[in-house]
Parts: C-alpha cells; structure tokens; sequence
C-alpha cells in the first residue's frame, strides 16, 4: 500500500481497482479531510438551497404587487420569472468547468452566488423598468441562484458517492419548502407600501445564510470513497450495500464528451426538459389558476403552499426511496404522477372543488419537484463523481429550455387555450417524458440482470 505525500498531518490513502478499472480512493475519512463530519455538507447545503428558493417558488404570489407597483402586465412578470430560469440553469455548466478545473472553488462560488442574489432581489425591488428588472433579477439574480444550487447539489453527491439518492433527495428538498414563509408573506403581507422594504430585507437575509453556509464548503479529494464501505464488495454497511445493490457506481469516470456519446445524457436532458417546463408552468400559474375558477385567496395560496411543502418533501422521500427502487423506476413514476396531476386540476377547476384542487396541487407539487434529485443522483451514478460538476451542469441546462416554454411561453398557451387547453397539454409533455425516461441505462452496465451483487476484483492495486 502506498500512501499520500508524508507531512504527519496527511492521513493516507491507497487506490484501488475494480473488475472494470476504475480507482476508488480509500482510507482518508471525512474528518481527515474536512476536520468536522461529512454530515455538514449535508446540513449546510440544505440551509443554503432553502435561502434561495424565495426566488423561484414564491415569485408567482408575488406577481400582482409587483405588478401593480411597477406598472408590470402579466406577461412582464412571467418572462422575468422565465428568464431568471434560463439562467439560473444554465451557468450550472460553466460553474461546473470552472470548478473542475480548478479555477472556482466550491467556496468562491457560495459567496459570489450570494452576492449576485442580493443584487437581483434589489433589482426587483427599486427598478420600474422592464428590461433593467429582467437584468437585475432575471438575469444578475438567476446567474447567483444557479452558482448556490449547482454547487450544494454537486457538494452531497461527491460526499455521499454510496447513499446519494436520499441525501441529494433532502438538500434538493431544501429548494422547494423553504420558501413556504415568504408564500403567505406575498399572499398577505406584500403590498405596494411595503416592498421595497420586504424585497430588501429578503435580499439581506438570502446573502447572510449562503455566505455564512458557503465559507465552509470544500469538495473531497478525487475518486474519494468513504473507508467504511468497500467498493468492491459493497460490504461494510448494510444499508448503503442495499442501495448500492441497486444502484451500482459508474463503472469509470465519464468526460463530458463521453458521457454525451454514450447517448445517456442526451436522453436524460431531453427527458429534463420535458418535465422541468411542466413543473415550472405549474408553478408560474397555480395561483392565478385558482382565483380565475373563483377560489378565495385562503385556497390560492394554500395551493401555492402545499405544492412548495409537497414538491420539497417528495424529493427527499423519493430520494431515500430511490435508494432500494433504483433510480430509473423511481423517476419514471414520479413524471407519470406529475402528468396525472395536471389533468387531475383541470377536473377539480372545472366542477368548483376546493378539496379537490388542493389535492391534485399537491400531487402536482409532489411529482414538480421530486424528478429534480433523481436526475442529479442517475448522473454520477451513471458517468461518476469526477466530473459530476460539468456532466450535472449539462444535465441541468436542460432546465432553462423549460423555463421558456414553461413560463413565457405558457402564458401564451393560456392566452390562446385558456387554462384547461394548457393543463392538459402540460399532462400529454409529462407523459412523453416518462417514456423517454424509460429508455435510460448505465453505460457498461446494459442489463439490471448483468449486474453481479458482490462483484469480485480483477485487481486491487495500491498506486
């Protein structure tokens, strides 16, 4: 066994080989490496990722006052939301480059991505003019949310490589309910004689709890494997082999470019978009939903509420659940359950049941959040954590496609269709994308039933 450079402060490690070559990195644990339990990067990116979605999930109770306090129409609001989106996705791959490359650390990206939300929820609260707001907000704020989401999500899968699913499940849970607060305030307590005064202080408190989570994230070593686990075998921790069992590491580390020529990621960010745009139409027009069928304010926004509450809790129940289903079944039922929604709030909208809708917001809630975990953990489970940061950051891009047919665009849909023509489109999109989820598999592994439980070294070289 070799070990690492020798200062007596370096715990040491050795790598070894799997039957299909790749290096797993054992020895070093997590307080080796970080000085506190790996448990943080779990606890620290969740309270990060609930700071940020005031941004995205409460937008849509915010819309009226903004509105009318800027002299907004609704299409205004809605490509602001659409292209705060777009954004938000899409620096998740250059984020991801530059991580990888070294030139951005985890850390840097945190306090950068903190700064720039403080900045977009300014922008949304002094800027009367359209297109500076959609600089402001939509641009300069989803360029920071994305740096904060892309890297807590990257953060837990690197940290958990053998229990990713619940983990990733939680943190990106984080993203959903922890805007439930700023629902109601919106609902209200958010007027045009109070907001500048409520935007500012979010603005304030955004910035504080992800600088504050931030400073202390650091990304594991490559190739690091938890010591108590053993990445041949998979012995060490029942619940972990379970999982691993039925979702079994990558089986090398995938390039970019490789992962797209397997022809994985390519399915895995078409299936994204798909159900990415129907879960943000779902929350750009819930609210507006219910008061257009005659619904109070009380049931408009306990709609609103349920579906962020719901889609947070479903990915992390989905997640940890994914752990034992596997992955791929795991995010196919959850598209299937989303697009049944969709029809199922027309039904309840169309014949007047409050109960009813509540209802089916919450299975919409449920089925808009929880496909988000399963495609972040099915990446490193089927192209490694080596370069999850980039590979993710493709993935993800995905996301802000929808963001332009999901919002933008669908308010074009209702201006045409009205909502029950754009639900029920929403449903027919889901239910393409759980058929194309159905067509993923792990490259190098082409059949569930190839996969050997236990499976034995070729080799166990130490380097």
């Amino acid at each position: 066994m070799s070990t690492a450079e020798r200062p007596e402060d370096i715990a040491a490690f050795r790598e070894i080989q799997d039957n299909k070559g790749r290096v797993y990195r054992v020895g070093e644990t997590d307080r080796d490496i970080l000085g506190f339990n790996r448990k943080l990067m779990v606890y620290l990116p969740w309270i990060a990722m609930m700071a940020i979605s005031v941004s995205e999930y409460a937008y849509g109770s915010a819309e009226d006052t903004l509105s009318e306090a800027h002299g907004w129409t609704q299409s205004n609001t809605f490509w602001i939301l659409s292209v705060w989106v777009f954004f938000q996705a899409g620096i998740a791959f250059p984020a991801g480059w530059l991580r990888e490359k070294g030139i951005l650390t985890a850390r840097r990206a945190m306090l950068t991505g903190a700064g720039l939300c403080l900045i977009g929820f300014l922008a949304l609260s002094h800027l009367d003019d359209v297109f500076a707001a959609i600089c402001g907000f939509g641009v300069i704020g989803g360029l920071g949310s994305g740096l904060v989401y892309a890297t807590c999500i990257n953060m837990v899968g690197k940290w958990f490589p053998e229990r990713r699913g619940a983990k990733t499940g939680f943190v990106n849970g984080g993203f959903a309910y922890g805007s439930l607060p700023f629902i109601f305030i919106f609902n209200y307590w958010f007027d045009t004689g109070n907001y500048h005064g409520v935007l500012d202080f979010i603005g304030v408190y955004v910035l504080a709890v992800v600088a504050i989570c931030g400073w202390f994230f650091k990304d594991p070593p490559k190739n690091w494997w938890p010591a108590h686990i053993d990445p041949l075998t998979f012995g060490g921790n029942a619940k972990s082999a379970k999982g691993l069992a039925k979702n079994p590491p990558a089986v090398r580390q995938y390039t970019p470019k490789e992962a797209i020529r397997s022809g994985m990621l390519p399915l895995m960010w078409l299936s994204l978009v798909l159900t990415a745009g129907v879960s943000i139409f779902g929350i750009s027009f819930q609210v507006d939903y219910a008061k257009e069928v005659g619904f109070g304010p009380l049931v408009a926004a306990s709609s609103m509420g349920i579906m962020s509450v719901i889609n947070g809790i479903g990915r992390a129940i989905v997640g940890w659940l994914s752990d034992f289903w596997g992955r791929k079944m795991t995010l196919v039922f959850v598209i299937v359950v989303l697009g049944l929604a969709q029809f199922g709030v027309i039904w309840a909208g169309n014949i007047r049941n409050e109960w009813l809708f509540l209802f089916f917001a919450f299975l919409s809630g449920f089925g808009g959040g929880a496909f988000y975990p399963m495609f972040a953990a099915l990446t490193p489970d089927y192209f490694g954590e080596n370069f999850n940061a980039t590979n993710y950051g493709l993935v993800y891009s995905g996301k802000l496609v929808s963001g332009l047919f999901g919002g933008g665009l669908g308010s074009m849909v209702v201006d045409d269709w009205g909502y029950d023509g754009a639900y029920a489109l929403a449903g027919g999109i889901s239910m393409l994308a759980a058929a194309v989820a159905l067509l993923l598999r792990q490259p190098g592994r082409p059949r569930v039933r190839d996969i050997a439980p236990n499976p034995q070294p070729i080799s166990r070289e130490a380097v």
